[in-house]
């Protein structure tokens, strides 16, 4: 339970919530995959892929965003599944997130100074050692120590410098795609979108595979909840609108740098949007803009991801599911410091291990957050049914059919993850998994048993309170 010393502070208004959603969703792959796109699904067939990736996407955000209308607290989806399902679902959901969330901003301290070699020659020296088969460079750590040291001090000072920061990198962004746009009615041609579904229907649906991935992020939102002072019905539409965004933008991708250059050139590319970019503005410099901007989006995800995790340790431990420290708010910044010096550390120690370990544990959580999405759709279900009278500012139209749309979306996805499938996880990564999930069976079993239900929170508190004292 929160109190003066605990509570967080509402700072956040429509356009910081926008912008954090949406600068989540857009890391680096929307640079590094669109050769492969391209090649495989033709500049429609990967468009077309990416706007029905935005509809499956979308109506998962729905239940998300009819619940944090009901339920504003934050760490969401902590909260919503508490209420709904229970406890140990609860806690079971929050560990889970907490993978996914903290591999990506680990994974975003490697990507970084990689991503950086692209422009400043020499990053690539001063070889460590060898992790996984991965190389690990003297001054990619040095670059990613520091970025993670700034990006923790940022998020640490307060969640408006994070917002500020947040808004500066996507407008830098959008003008990058501005650009990129302009660049298409300059130098692209229609010719090159030929054939437009690549190799047809099936390079079309192997895109889609990967779309949903691309749009983690979007449940940053709920996790701020409590830091947001946007009328809660507002908080649902602005969530669903930063998928339409996110759509809206690698649409702009595929068919932009699809207009650049022929399909085989670009999926040879070692850089395809890049590339592209330069193409159609006749100029390498140009090309190093889109590399800034992909950057950008490193930066925007990274900082969303620290919003998120860091809310969703505070949420468990203010229901006594994690350590008390990880729930204190700092007196003068009012953001959970301690949870953000914690995460922060994994980004800081992340660089020294190379980028194959950490794509291992960034591809195991995002097996995590689709079961994660799954539950919270379950939840969506269970509380339309449980609680029907509950006061709904923002209600989702047809809502049983938008809930089992989204548990059998979520649970299609999960299937992706499993052996045999084209993006199925590899034995380094079930271990991940594994792992992960057994730690959390040990602290689990610290969490009582307690019924769902809208005081689920306060039975849970009075039950570990005994335990506390002792």
């Amino acid at each position: 339970m929160s109190d003066e010393n605990t509570a967080l502070v509402r700072v956040l208004g429509r356009w910081d919530v926008l912008v954090v959603a949406f600068g989540a969703m857009i890391g680096f792959g929307w640079i590094v995959l669109t050769g492969d796109f391209l090649r495989d699904a033709g500049a429609l067939g990967a468009a077309s892929a990416f706007a029905v990736g935005g509809v499956v996407v979308s109506l998962i955000g729905l239940t998300y965003a009819e619940l944090v209308s009901v339920i504003p607290k934050a760490g969401g989806e902590h909260n919503y599944v508490l209420r709904g399902m229970g406890a140990r679902p609860a806690f079971a959901t929050s560990w889970l997130l907490v993978l996914g969330y903290i591999t990506v901003v680990a994974f975003e301290a490697v990507a970084l100074p990689e991503s950086l070699s692209y422009l400043v020659p020499g990053l690539e020296s001063a070889r460590l050692w060898s992790v996984a088969g991965s190389d690990v460079y003297g001054m990619w750590v040095l670059v990613g120590v520091l970025a993670a040291v700034v990006m923790t001090a940022l998020n640490y000072v307060g969640v408006r410098p994070a917002a500020m920061f947040q808004t500066i990198a996507v407008l830098f962004l959008c003008a990058v795609g501005a650009t990129l746009l302009a660049g298409a009615f300059i130098g692209g041609t229609t010719e090159h979108l030929r054939p437009a579904f690549g190799s047809g229907l099936g390079g079309t649906i192997g895109v889609l595979m990967a779309v949903p991935f691309l749009f983690v992020g979007f449940d940053v939102i709920p996790q701020t909840a409590e830091e947001i002072k946007v009328p809660f019905r507002q908080v649902g539409v602005i969530l669903v609108l930063s998928v339409g965004c996110a759509a809206a933008w690698y649409i702009l991708v595929m068919l932009t740098v699809g207009s650049a250059m022929p399909a085989d050139d670009l999926g040879v590319s070692g850089l395809a949007a890049a590339d592209g970019m330069a193409a159609l503005w006749d100029s390498s410099v140009m090309g190093n803009v889109l590399v800034l901007g992909g950057i950008a989006g490193i930066l925007t995800s990274w900082n969303g991801f620290v919003i998120g995790v860091s809310r969703l340790l505070y949420a468990m431990a203010q229901s006594g599911m994690m350590p008390a420290w990880f729930g204190r708010v700092h007196p003068r910044f009012r953001t959970p410091g301690n949870a953000i010096l914690f995460v922060g550390a994994f980004s800081v120690i992340a660089p020294f291990f190379g980028s194959e370990l950490l794509t291992w544990m960034v591809d195991a959580g995002g097996l995590a957050i689709i079961v994660a999405y799954t539950m919270v759709a379950l939840t969506f279900l269970a509380l339309r049914r449980n609680e029907p009278e509950l006061d709904r500012p923002f209600r989702v139209p047809a809502g049983r059919v938008v809930g089992c749309l989204a548990v059998a979306f979520g649970l299609g996805l999960a299937v992706l993850f499993l052996p045999g499938m084209p993006s199925g996880l590899t034995t380094p990564e079930w271990i991940v998994v594994g792992l992960w999930g057994a730690f959390g069976v040990l602290l689990g079993r610290r969490v009582p048993r307690v019924r769902p239900g809208p005081d689920a929170e306060e039975r849970l508190l009075a039950v570990r309170q005994p335990s506390r004292e002792r």
